[in-house]
Order: structure tokens, then sequence, then C-alpha cells
């Protein structure tokens, strides 16, 4: 584990200082929401130390690595290649680095989107990420959703999806189907909206 943190920390070296910045903001966030849920800090913060990996590729470089990979690109990432960047970053961090824990693989891989294969660490990954203060102006509802995330993952993972589809279908935009996927799981799994 300690190799693959420094393999990890590495990659976060070499990323644009604002990266760098989001990265540890969510890593502090990461960690606080793992303490509530008895999750490993240490897997968690690393999770968001490597959740962004790819980021700060071109879209370009996105959509060749992931073909390349054999990744699947559908309709929406043909749109926005930004979307592939937690799947690029899973795959080159298993293939280049030695990222060999499955639920580390998926809390990265599925960080923008949510998947309802995600477990809590996936969860607090994906959570952590949207909830990065500097956020607020994409997420007015940020502060609820932190307090919701505290309380509880499920119910805060489904509020922000309904309310990102909400968002996206009203801006004429592509809602990605894993998302709405995600959201139908989470109601069908019992769990209640906070509205």
């Amino acid at each position: 584990m300690d190799e693959l943190v420094h393999q990890v920390q590495r990659r976060v070296d070499a990323l644009p200082p604002g990266l760098q910045a989001h990265i540890y903001r969510v890593t502090d966030i990461a960690r606080e929401l793992a303490g509530c849920y008895g999750i490993d800090g240490e897997r968690a913060a690393l999770g968001m130390l490597a959740h962004d990996a790819a980021r700060a590729m071109p879209e370009e470089e996105l959509t060749r690595r992931a073909a390349e990979m054999g990744l699947p690109i559908g309709t929406v990432e043909r749109e926005a290649p930004v979307l592939l960047h937690g799947p690029v970053g899973a795959e080159i961090l298993t293939r280049e680095s030695g990222l060999d824990d499955p639920a580390l693989y998926r809390a990265v891989y599925w960080h923008t989107t949510a998947h309802p294969s995600l477990d809590d660490l996936g969860k607090v990954v994906f959570l952590a990420d949207k909830l990065d203060p500097e956020k607020i102006a994409s997420y007015p509802y940020l502060p609820e959703l932190r307090q919701l995330a505290l309380e509880n993952l499920d119910r805060a993972v489904l509020e922000f999806l309904s309310r990102e589809i909400i968002s996206m279908a009203s801006q004429g935009r592509m809602v990605h189907p894993v998302v709405i996927e995600t959201r139908n799981h989470l109601l069908a799994s019992g769990v209640a909206s906070i509205h």
C-alpha cells in the first residue's frame, strides 16, 4: 500500500496547482466522512488522492487512452470526454501504479457519475469530490448536502443525483445513463429522498 500511495502522490505532484488544491481539500472531507461510517480514513484519503489522476489530460488524449484500454465510450462521453477521466485514471493506476484494490478502483472509476456497485468507500469518494467548498457556485445546496452526507451516505448520493438530473435536464444537457441507473437503484433499495 505504501508504494501505491507513493506512486499516486507522484502523479498528484505533477498536476496543475488548482487541481492539487482541490484534491487536498476533498481528501480532508473524505477523511471526515470516513470517520462517520467506520471506513479506513487512509483508504478514503488514497481514493481522493487518486480520483483525479487523469483529470488534467486533454479530451483527445482521454478519448484515445479510453479506446486503447477498451473502456466503453458512450454517447455522453463522446459529447463530454472529460467524463472519461475517472475510468482512464482507474485503469492507469491499475496498469502503471499497482492499484489492486477493487473498491478503490471502482471509487476512482465512478467518482464523477456514481454507480450502483459503489460501496461506502466509493460513496465517500463520490460525495467528497462534490463537497469541495470551491464548488458552491455549481452546487448552491452544498451546505445541505454536506450535512446529509454526515448523516446518511445513500440519501446524500440520492439527493445529489436527483438535483443534478433536474439541473442538467432543465439546461437541455445530456444526463449520463449511469447517473439515472444509480438513482433508480437507490430508490429501489428503499432510500428515501429528503423532499
